[in-house]
């Protein structure tokens, strides 16, 4: 019974490999463009506090945060971390 387990689950561990191959190179272009996001955001939040609309600034404040490293794309990267974690776990299984 074991080893039909094993022979179902390894289609699996192919389409766990590929897809997590290929969301860590989209999440790596991603992340470069939401930092430069970040920073232009960052910019105009200080512009606009500048001149007085604070309603403005906050808006871009909180947008800034949201797609600089530690905002959305950490919980990107976190599920990453997760599909990597189930392929090795697969793996495991399949090999012993």
């Amino acid at each position: 019974m074991r080893i039909i387990l094993k022979f179902l689950a390894a289609p699996f561990l192919v389409v766990l490999t590929i897809s997590w191959a290929i969301l860590v190179f989209v999440f790596c272009w991603a992340e470069m463009i939401l930092r430069f996001v970040s920073g232009l955001a960052v910019l105009l939040a200080i512009v606009l506090f500048v001149t007085g609309q604070t309603t403005g600034g906050i808006v871009f404040a909180i947008v800034a945060f949201l797609v600089s490293p530690v905002g959305v794309p950490a919980i990107a990267e976190w599920l990453i971390d997760r599909i990597s974690d189930m392929n090795a776990a697969l793996r495991c299984f399949i090999t012993t």
